[in-house]
């Protein structure tokens, strides 16, 4: 599914604005017929999470039904009318004047459907259920009470089996996208390197099979396909490399042509580099690579998970001033726009699927398993042209040590795979060398919490601990290692003359002392603290105000000591 774009046969209408709102409490809207319209609505933001919009949204879940009206002029172009929707949690069913367009679940990538036999000249209503309760079936899951002992389900409210917010709602744009009939549907690029000079691999596939294409790289010429041809490539001669500080981006330009006459358009930014595990290293352009940055989420106050460009600005000025060059999406599929900022200002990305808190026993099993590789597949689909991503994270910190869940990840690093050979392939584990599936995976990634969750306040114990973990995991596993998370929850603004748990002096000597730990070892390849800001959770005992505070900057962006010792340290590597 290509990215929408605007040109001389392309049009994008943005629906983003005030919407009506009615919570369904009962789940009786459908029966009394809200599809056709509603009454008792009240505004809402669109793109937004609903919870923090209404005093009394915080904690409901679904569903909610939201209504728009919008006008298209006299003259709107023939063709295909996509109406697009960026990401809505959890299952969104869709009328566009009346008529049932289709239903969609996932929360965290984009869908589309043609709507084109739908619109109408003058004013449209669209109107739109979402329902964001939780489930043991549905991926990530939640309201999880036979799971494993450990489920965040059994303990948090409202009962995610995650630690952060499970906002609701449309959270990313709304859009009608107008292509020409038969158009160019995917744009595939890949890039190999052979000493000198670049190859840029390009698959386009239209519409209209009968069409041929050609595709040019700027600065040099058009390559032409004929019809039926699936690949086309473009030689770059001493090419300018996509790398951290130096993300040169050219642009390709694809058209499709029909009788000898260009009948659509498509351009997109292509980095030319390479990414590769050897042995021990992971290597970007065939040298090696150290990944300093972080885990982080779209989270914010007011618009929760909703898309705000000013904040997406905001934290890319953050990493750069703290030094880093990379992140985790943690723990979904983030925006397009900030996949589209990362590859023009140089950051590394390890990019995750929403399968967070899995468990593997039954019930929902087979069913999450199905949701697992569909989103693996809408995933790559989404984000395979983007130079800044390195690898693909399956899932972060499932459940793993059960039967069944070692050939669960190699079906999903099979899929992966196959859609995607050209980058490593990972899952995020907090189970050490009782990971199996880091038997097959690229990487292995880890999350430790080593002086706070255990050792807690003894950061010298934990370290040790830590030092000793990591040569074990190694000699299992001789591969690359990243450590995915660490780090210690933080009150801005409480200090200790002795480092003490919760204050700014215990997570800065915790972080200095743990990067220590991680660069005595030549097979960690990156570090990655958890967290960039402070950020929302469900309402738990060890989450004071419904907040993981283990943010080296606090959820409005005000830095705390821990940010000034990452500074100081990644500045200098």
């Amino acid at each position: 599914m290509l990215s929408p774009r605007t040109n001389e046969f392309r049009q994008v209408f943005d629906l983003s604005g005030f919407w009506d709102v009615r919570f369904d409490h009962e789940d009786h809207g459908q029966a009394e017929g809200w599809s056709e319209g509603f009454d008792g609505g009240r505004p809402i933001a669109v793109p937004a999470s609903w919870n923090d919009q209404f005093a009394d949204g915080r904690d409901f879940l679904g569903p909610a039904w939201y209504k728009s009206t919008f006008a298209l002029p006299q003259v709107w172009r023939e063709g295909q009318a996509f109406l697009r929707f960026d990401s809505v949690n959890y299952l969104t069913k869709v009328w566009l004047n009346g008529k049932e367009v289709g239903d969609h679940e996932g929360g965290h990538l984009p869908f589309q459907w043609d709507t084109a036999g739908l619109l109408i000249a003058g004013e449209n209503s669209l109107v739109v259920r979402v329902d964001g309760r939780l489930a043991p079936d549905r991926v990530p899951p939640g309201n999880v009470h036979a799971g494993p002992p450990d489920s965040f389900g059994n303990l948090l409210y409202p009962p995610a089996a995650f630690d952060f917010f499970p906002f609701c709602g449309i959270q990313r744009p709304v859009r009608i996208c107008f292509v020409p009939r038969g158009a160019i549907e995917d744009v595939a690029v890949e890039t190999l390197l052979e000493k000198n000079v670049a190859r840029v691999r390009i698959r386009v596939r239209c519409g209209n099979p009968a069409a041929s294409v050609r595709a040019r790289l700027s600065g040099f010429g058009f390559q032409s396909v004929a019809q039926g041809a699936e690949e086309l490539e473009i030689s770059v001669p001493n090419p300018n490399l996509w790398a951290p500080g130096t993300p040169a981006l050219y642009t390709l330009t694809v058209e499709q042509l029909e009788a000898g006459s260009v009948v659509d358009r498509y351009t997109l930014p292509v980095g030319i580099r390479t990414v590769a595990v050897d042995g021990e290293a992971l290597l970007l352009n065939g040298k090696p690579l150290y990944l300093k940055g972080f885990g982080r989420h779209e989270d914010f106050p007011v618009v929760g998970r909703g898309l705000l460009p000013p904040v997406i600005v905001k934290d890319f000025s953050l990493m750069e001033w703290v030094g880093a060059n990379s992140f985790r999406t943690t723990h979904y599929p983030y925006s397009e726009q900030m996949m589209d900022l990362a590859d023009r200002l140089g950051f590394l990305v390890i990019d995750e699927t929403p399968a967070v808190g899995l468990f593997f026993q039954d019930p929902g099993l087979k069913r999450r398993l199905e949701l697992c590789r569909s989103f693996v597949r809408q995933l790559i689909d989404r984000d395979k042209n983007h130079a800044s991503v390195i690898a693909w994270s399956l899932a972060n910190e499932p459940h793993s040590d059960r039967p069944g869940a070692a050939e669960f990840f190699r079906d999903l690093y099979d899929t992966a795979k196959a859609l995607d050979s050209s980058r490593p392939v990972t899952v995020v584990s907090y189970l050490g060398v009782n990971e199996k599936a880091f038997e097959f995976c690229d990487l292995v990634c880890l999350n430790r919490y080593e002086g706070w969750y255990t050792r807690s306040g003894r950061i010298s114990d934990g370290c040790a601990k830590l030092s000793e973990e990591l040569d074990r995991l190694h000699e299992a596993f001789p591969k690359p290692v990243i450590m995915t998370e660490f780090g210690a929850d933080t009150i801005a603004g409480n200090h200790a003359v002795e480092p003490e748990m919760f204050s700014e002096e215990y997570q800065a000597e915790l972080l200095k002392r743990t990067i220590e730990v991680l660069r005595s070892k030549p097979f960690v390849v990156g570090e990655h603290v958890w967290n960039l800001c402070d950020f929302k959770t469900s309402q738990e005992v060890k989450r004071f105000g419904g907040m993981n505070l283990k943010g080296v900057f606090t959820r409005d962006r005000r830095p705390k000591m821990g940010a000034y010792t990452l500074r100081s340290i990644w500045k200098e590597r």
